[in-house]
């Protein structure tokens, strides 16, 4: 595994209760809400050397292809990483649990095919800061596949969720925003935007501020302009 220094401390996050609150909604979101078949979209075809970014309790490990050579998962969260080293020995693939921030991965430049960020991004203290990390690792040409909740397309919504991020939401959640922009921050980062097709999770019933989604695929440019040509 190609590691680098850092110096983002082990436990870069700690939220105990909100993991273990996470850990047990995540399983039966998967499979009760659908969440798994979207997981199985996000990484069909994937191959080649994988980092992902907030592997939480490990639950895209089980869909990952026997074409992925190494999954490098990295999880600041102490609980959240102990289940996902957990869930690395029943993967089909080789999964190495590493902990450390979206904002300073502990890995090589260019080091890898496909980076993965599955409901993440409303979370990472520095968005930009973040993308630009993934772009870094990724060799040129390679993909960035992204699952996320986010800015709601309509004005009401939109306005709840700005509420909900100026006030407890991100406290009883772990730090998510709801109001995030990513693909605006994905192209803002430098990506190619490949395709992509937006959801409403869950399908029917009220909309809450995390229904809106986008499941895509972005691409690092193979010409690179500025600093990050020379690295």
């Amino acid at each position: 595994m190609h590691l680098r220094s850092t110096k983002i401390p082990r436990d870069a996050v700690h939220h105990p209760v909100f993991a273990r609150f996470y850990a047990r909604m995540s399983v039966s979101a998967d499979q009760r809400g659908g969440i798994a078949a979207y997981r199985r979209e996000l990484l069909a075809g994937v191959s080649g050397r994988v980092i992902e970014i907030g592997a939480g309790n490990g639950l895209n490990f089980a869909h990952y292809p026997g074409a992925v050579s190494e999954v490098v998962a990295i999880e600041p969260e102490r609980t959240l990483r102990q289940l996902a080293v957990r869930a690395a020995l029943r993967s089909e693939v080789p999964v190495d649990v590493v902990p450390g921030a979206a904002e300073a991965l502990p890995v090589k430049s260019e080091a890898f095919d496909v980076a993965v960020a599955s409901l993440v991004l409303c979370t990472v203290r520095d968005l930009p800061r973040a993308l630009a990390e993934l772009k870094r690792v990724l060799r040129p040409g390679g993909e960035l596949r992204f699952f996320e909740h986010g800015l709601a397309p309509g004005r009401p919504l939109a306005v709840a969720q700005r509420a909900a991020d100026r006030t407890v939401w991100p406290l009883l959640f772990g730090g998510c925003h709801t109001a995030r922009d990513t693909l605006a921050a994905i192209e803002a980062a430098g990506f190619e935007m490949g395709t992509y097709r937006r959801l409403r999770i869950p399908e029917k019933g009220v909309q809450l501020p995390t229904s809106p989604c986008v499941l895509g695929v972005a691409r690092r440019p193979f010409t690179v302009d500025g600093p990050a040509a020379a690295e």
